[in-house]
């Protein structure tokens, strides 16, 4: 995905024989894990932090107190990155310099949503429960409530990988 201008807001990729162009691909890669970690801006200083998730092909889902530092961050400014991998290892080599990291990651960037919807907020806690288990479970008003569901809707996004 582009900006407007068709430039790539993370820039070009400077190794173009490790980028992934193929959207199944990246999306095969969101996928296959089940923690990402989402960057936020408070100033000048970035914020990082890991938050499990759900993909429903074209956002991505994570849940939260309604309270905390990553909510209050994401109530000013609903820009936000984030970072998801997987396969890692070492490449190891006879030369100090040449290790190389072993890994498939997608970056991207978006806007970040407080879900209001109730069903939309019930099948994104869905899909993250997915992850840890078969059951399926009741949500009781109370505890939906007091749960932040935020959406990310994808405004551009990049795979990596090597090896």
């Amino acid at each position: 995905m582009t900006d407007s201008t068709g430039k790539h807001p993370h820039g070009m990729m400077r190794r173009t024989d490790r980028e992934i162009i193929d959207r199944e691909e990246i999306d095969a890669i969101i996928r296959s894990t089940n923690l990402m970690r989402i960057a936020l801006v408070d100033g000048d200083m970035p914020f990082l932090v890991p938050v499990f998730y759900a993909f429903d092909g074209s956002a991505l889902y994570f849940h939260s107190a309604q309270t905390g530092t990553k909510i209050d961050l994401m109530k000013r400014n609903n820009n936000i990155c984030f970072e998801i991998s997987v396969d890692h290892g070492v490449i190891e080599s006879d030369e100090a310099c040449d290790f190389e990291a072993r890994h498939r990651t997608v970056i991207g960037i978006g806007k970040a949503i407080f879900v209001a919807d109730e069903v939309e907020k019930i099948k994104a806690l869905d899909g993250i429960v997915a992850h840890f288990s078969r059951k399926k479970f009741a949500y009781p008003k109370a505890n939906l409530d007091r749960t932040s569901v935020i959406r990310i809707d994808i405004e551009s996004i990049k795979g990596k990988k090597h090896s």
